[in-house]
């Protein structure tokens, strides 16, 4: 686990950004006091044809009932 402080993360993010991604557990320090870990976003893995031959019935496109329509109108 990398700590670092504040000061030396801004100056040293697209470093650190890497070493997040490689799978390096960085963390930012105030004061010396961790208060944020630097973490990759994982992007989900997305199967091609997942949901090919999945039925979607016709009321799927029916109107929403009254009451429903009440909760997205502004």
């Amino acid at each position: 686990m990398r700590i670092i402080d504040i000061e030396a993360a801004q100056a040293e993010l697209d470093g650190l950004i890497d070493l997040a991604c490689s799978g390096e557990d960085v963390v930012i320090a105030r004061g010396g006091t961790p208060v944020a870990r630097l973490v990759p976003i994982r992007q989900p893995r997305r199967e091609p044809g997942v949901l090919k031959g999945l039925v979607i019935p016709d009321t799927f496109f029916d109107p929403l009932p009254d009451d429903e329509l009440e909760g997205w109108e502004q």
